[in-house]
């Protein structure tokens, strides 16, 4: 066969045989969750698409469009690469579980992990703290198993058991035990980083370091390259604790000021889901979203603008924890799919090719 022959469309009949028990499966897995939400009280709600800002995370793209208003006035609009921000209005309206099931939509981002449209589950415990949204995950992961009756977590040969208690390692552990590099050492305790510091110590473990590398991209390159792939093999992990700078909706670790209560969830080497103690100072959320938007100029040339009015929500927002699932994945891994768009309906089409 000609390598370079067209893959026949989703929709061809055979095609559509082969993905099908993907798609029942993701079907029961979201039923499923739906009763064991409603089981915790929570109210599933549904957020707009359309927002004034997308979400202001430097390596984040967005879709643009605009509105055109009742006398043709033109006015900037975003697809939502979250629902976040309006989720959290309306814990700042009085709800206090809340669950949601959004599409959401990321450009730049097109693999076998990532599509981009797909489905975010995400969840809010108002007053709750974020251990709780741990125990949360270890329960759907465990759910979704027994749904599909895989029993365990599957992606390109590597397996994950659900059942067994999960690995729960901080960003600094993982740092040091996965690429010998002692990353809150080039943390200060206000969580500033320096930039010199951990590029030293990234050269001397051996990892690449480029001139015009900042900070962020040195943690991040070592995240992807020599952490990421090391957890959640034989038994789900919990990464927990990121350094202050890179996780700027979430709120300080009373622990340790250096680190933030940000977790990550992954299983067979691949990131599930990313949850957070929530941030609910706005004077400190505005200087977080500047400093990233800055980034983001710096890399990408571009910006998001700020929502005023999650700021102002930010006021009246209780403490909260907050996460965010890639169901997609977890359908995949739980029914053994090898790519996202086994497990969509009707995947987005593909353009440039």
């Amino acid at each position: 066969m000609n390598s370079s022959a067209k893959a026949s469309p989703w929709w061809t009949p055979s095609v559509h045989a082969d993905r099908r028990p993907f798609l029942i499966g993701r079907n029961a897995i979201q039923a499923a969750l739906r009763g064991f939400f409603a089981r915790e009280d929570f109210i599933e709600v549904d957020t707009a698409v359309l927002q004034i800002s997308p979400g202001n995370e430097a390596h984040l793209h967005a879709f643009a469009t605009e509105a055109l208003t009742t006398d043709g006035q033109k006015a900037p609009f975003y697809m939502h690469t979250s629902p976040e921000f309006a989720c959290k209005k309306l814990l700042a309206a009085g709800e206090e579980r809340i669950s949601c099931f959004a599409h959401v939509y990321r450009n730049r981002e097109r693999g076998p992990l990532h599509h981009p449209e797909f489905t975010m589950l995400e969840w809010y415990r108002a007053g709750e703290g974020y251990e709780s949204l741990m125990m949360d995950c270890v329960r759907i992961l465990a759910l979704a198993t027994e749904t599909v009756k895989t029993g365990k977590l599957t992606y390109r040969g590597a397996e994950s058991d659900p059942f067994a208690g999960p690995e729960r390692i901080s960003v600094a552990e993982a740092f040091e035990r996965h690429a010998g590099v002692d990353l809150l050492a080039s943390v200060a305790a206000d969580g500033s980083t320096d930039r010199d510091h951990l590029a030293a110590e990234l050269r001397r473990a051996g990892v690449r370091v480029a001139e015009d590398d900042g900070w962020a991209d040195l943690f991040s390159r070592v995240l992807v390259e020599k952490i990421e792939p090391r957890l959640g093999f034989g038994r789900i992990t919990i990464l927990d604790e990121y350094p202050i700078s890179e996780a700027a909706l979430a709120r300080p670790s009373a622990r340790d000021p250096r680190v933030a209560e940000r977790f990550e969830l992954y299983a067979c080497g691949v990131e599930l889901a990313n949850g957070f103690g929530e941030l609910t100072d706005a004077a400190e959320q505005r200087r977080r979203f500047e400093i990233e938007m800055a980034e983001k100029a710096r890399v990408y040339g571009d910006t998001y603008p700020i929502d005023e009015d999650f700021l102002a929500a930010l006021s009246l927002m209780p403490e909260a924890s907050g996460i965010a699932l890639g169901f997609d994945r977890l359908v995949m891994l739980t029914t053994g799919a090898s790519r996202i768009d086994q497990v969509l309906w009707a995947p987005v089409a593909e353009v440039g090719r």
